[in-house]
């Protein structure tokens, strides 16, 4: 896809974070864009508007996913390019979590993605387009305190994978992209072990890589048609040392994520 100008672009969860700056992007670039979200008024005041739909949807329900992409279908035609970005985090011990919260990841990380492509797909599979998932490094290796999030992930990648190979004939190209740490409210809002927000971030998000350079990787990535993209050095790092120090990784993941702040695994110190 050589440009995104006048295609059909379609990003769930664009309200904050990575969703807001693939949005922004996306309409610099000239696409008609189509959001959804829990609170899509807080994306009405952006430039462009008549090139931006909002919708309001909630992807862990499959009747308002079908609506959201019907609503796009009948608005602009069918998608070019669908990036399924909607996506919350967790910090608890599997322990003291309760089972509700690792429901909710897999219905909005995991079901959000397979419901959104499912509806998609007919229109995708007629523009030869693009379909995304904005996974994590937690797609790749478990991370500690973050159970429900990493078999979100997981499962995610591995629908992609098998997707993609179903397409590989088609001309729809099918891809995740892994961002690492990045600048965004995912850690503030992410749930605590009986489901509340936890309002607060154990990193320093002025180091982090910032939403609009992940924004700016994906579309690069989207426009070059890549298989997958690991984006940092740590990402990267890690992807590595998981793949050919399995045992090594364990310690080292499980020490790093020990010495963040208010770290749950500090429970199992003594």
């Amino acid at each position: 896809m050589a440009t995104l100008k006048d295609k059909v672009v379609i990003v769930t969860g664009g309200t904050s974070g990575i969703g807001a700056a693939l949005v922004a992007a996306a309409l610099a670039q000239g696409a008609k864009v189509a959001t959804c979200a829990r609170n899509p008024e807080k994306l009405q005041n952006v430039s462009s508007p008549d090139r931006l739909f909002c919708f309001k949807a909630d992807v862990s329900k499959e009747t308002e996913c079908k609506a959201f992409i019907d609503a796009v279908n009948a608005k602009w035609g069918d998608a070019d390019v669908l990036i399924n970005n909607a996506g919350i985090s967790m910090r608890a011990l599997f322990e003291d979590t309760e089972l509700s919260v690792i429901r909710e990841l897999m219905d909005v990380n995991f079901w959000g993605t397979v419901y959104c492509t499912k509806y998609a797909l007919p229109g995708l599979l007629k523009q030869k387009g693009v379909v995304v998932g904005v996974s994590s490094i937690a797609g790749y290796r478990g991370l500690p305190g973050r159970s429900g999030y990493s078999a979100s992930k997981f499962a995610m990648q591995g629908f992609l994978e098998a997707l993609r190979t179903e397409l590989l004939n088609t001309g729809v190209h099918v891809m995740w992209v892994s961002p690492g740490f990045t600048a965004s409210n995912i850690r503030n809002v992410a749930r605590t072990s009986d489901g509340t927000a936890q309002a607060e971030t154990p990193l320093d998000e002025a180091k982090l890589m910032t939403s609009e350079q992940c924004a700016g990787i994906i579309l690069d990535a989207i426009e070059k048609r890549k298989r997958t993209i690991v984006m940092t050095g740590q990402g990267k790092l890690v992807v590595w040392l998981n793949k050919f120090f399995p045992a090594l990784s364990d310690k080292l993941i499980y020490k790093h994520f020990l010495n963040e702040p208010n770290s749950p695994l500090k429970k199992y110190e003594g």
